[in-house]
């Protein structure tokens, strides 16, 4: 006989789209005719949540009473594209749904948010804590939605109950799930996968790091492992993923998204402190063909308002594909700076396929930084990009990285003026502080201290050589660089929380109006 599986896509993450890895795995298990059950505990749980807050009649401040009042109207507003066009309306309202969430965690000591999983007294980055969270499952914020929501699923006495933990902000939920499940079912078999997994495995974490709380533990990507673990006699190729199972409507978003990875890793894979390096991740492309031919139909059936293309940088040949065959359906994703972009025309043919957004892993304004880090783009070409996608009509979400061991405060101030010169051509920034991987090779040649208390734990803390300390660059940003008169207007139209999931629909909404968006709702 078959076995079953149930899989689980654990909170906290953005939930504005269904999620991507349980969809291609559900796919491959329907071809091998395996019997399962996905279940988006992320979105489910987020709702649960906040109708749950929104019920409370208790004395409280006026802002959390408005957003108690307003939640219907608030999540109207996050699904209708309406909403885009006005920066001050969409803030509120995702600010007040966020309101009830940070409510409902504050009890427990938890800065619960639509993006983030803090707990003040438990860390997701120390396998004991993990332990800790799985023993004491009633203290989750989540427990009531699980507990229901799960008894009834387990009824069916599954086989196998699979995680798919992707970020750190759902380890410590996933395992709390995972500590109720085991309470009333003992001998339920827990497999654990997701590229939070991969990294943990990649550090020497094995089964018995999480106290015997997993079965199995999946690295990498998860088909085959999966059929090999359901003893299946079976058939791998690389399934379209299978959206059909999730609730496509209900997700904060104004109209369907469709996300879709044609790759696994990175192309480049050269960067210094790059972490897919440090781990070893291979690349794993798709057939290009399979890429276009997936995307079609994808948007043939479920005619989605956005594509995410989810790769950690789309190829340059995917990127001609993409130009060459649409897919019908307006699309975004990480793109590297290459010569391709650097060609007028190129960008004039990617916006003709339906590319709204690229988002662009520029990382600093100091050409000698990008050297030493081995970024492989030419700041010349850089601008030149810019320019194109600016005059091509695709908006930027420029990503830039500050504290790297090669930068100091001289080459902030020149990234800083790079992104005040340019302006004009970028829409929506993310300004981030270098965490360094503790698997990099270039670690061992700095001193180097723990980031977080755990054994689980992705990065190193270390001593800057520049003396360019986390502190004095969290200064930096905060009091200069987001404060230049070019730059604050683009810090201040960023999405709350969602940050680039939205930042699409305000591109579409400013481009479109609000009767190109009816197309998936």
């Amino acid at each position: 006989m078959i076995p079953e599986i149930i899989l689980i896509h654990p909170p906290v993450v953005k939930c504005s789209e269904p999620p991507a890895g349980i969809a291609r795995l559900s796919a491959c298990l329907t071809e091998n005719g395996i019997a399962h059950k996905m279940i988006d505990a992320n979105l489910e749980g987020i709702l649960y949540l906040l109708k749950n807050e929104s019920s409370k009649n208790t004395s409280t401040d006026r802002w959390t009473a408005r957003a108690r009042k307003n939640l219907g109207l608030n999540l109207a507003a996050q699904r209708d594209i309406s909403t885009y066009r006005n920066q001050s309306r969409y803030q509120k309202s995702v600010m007040d749904i966020n309101r009830l969430l940070n409510v409902a965690g504050k009890g427990l000591d938890i800065d619960l948010s639509l993006s983030d999983y803090q707990d003040k007294n438990l860390s997701p980055a120390r396998s004991a804590d993990l332990i800790s969270a799985a023993e004491k499952p009633h203290i989750n914020p989540f427990y009531s939605y699980f507990r229901h929501r799960l008894e009834d699923v387990l009824q069916r006495n599954p086989d196998f109950i699979g995680f798919s933990l992707n970020y750190l902000s759902q380890a410590l939920c996933a395992f709390a799930i995972i500590g109720f499940i085991k309470k009333i079912h003992p001998r339920q078999k827990i497999i654990l996968g997701g590229s939070l997994m991969t990294s943990w495995v990649k550090l020497g974490a094995t089964q018995t790091t999480f106290g015997g709380l997993a079965d199995e533990i999946v690295e990498g990507p998860g088909e085959q492992k999966l059929l090999d673990i359901l003893k299946a006699k079976s058939r791998l190729s690389i399934s379209r993923p299978d959206y059909n199972s999730f609730p496509l409507d209900q997700y904060l978003s104004p109209g369907r998204v469709i996300p879709y990875s044609g790759a696994h890793g990175c192309y480049w894979h050269q960067c210094a402190f790059c972490p897919e390096k440090a781990e070893g991740n291979a690349y794993r492309p798709l057939d290009i063909s399979q890429v276009t031919n997936d995307l079609k139909i994808l948007t043939h059936q479920m005619q989605p308002a956005l594509i995410h293309i989810l790769d950690s940088s789309i190829s340059p040949s995917l990127l001609k594909a993409l130009a060459q065959n649409p897919p019908g359906a307006p699309w975004y994703g990480f793109a590297r700076i290459t010569t391709h972009l650097a060609d007028e025309d190129f960008c004039s043919s990617l916006k003709q396929s339906g590319c709204v957004m690229l988002k662009l892993g520029i990382e600093s304004g100091d050409q000698n930084v990008l050297d030493e880090i081995n970024k492989g783009i030419d700041l010349s070409i850089t601008s030149q990009v810019l320019k194109n996608l600016k005059k091509a009509g695709i908006a930027t979400y420029g990503y830039f990285l500050f504290g790297t061991p090669p930068e100091n405060q001289e080459s902030a101030l020149k990234t800083m003026d790079f992104v005040a010169g340019h302006h004009t051509c970028i829409d929506f920034l993310n300004l981030a502080i270098f965490n360094l991987p503790s698997g990099s090779v270039e670690a061992q040649n700095l001193a180097t201290r723990d980031f977080y208390k755990g054994d689980l734990s992705l990065y190193k803390n270390f001593q800057h050589p520049l003396g360019w300390h986390r502190p004095a660059v969290r200064k930096f940003l905060e009091k200069i660089f987001k404060k230049h008169p070019a730059i604050a207007p683009i810090v201040k139209r960023t999405p709350e929380f969602f940050t680039s999931n939205h930042a699409p629909f305000f591109i579409l909404q400013r481009r479109y109006g609000r009767d190109s968006l009816t197309i998936g709702r």
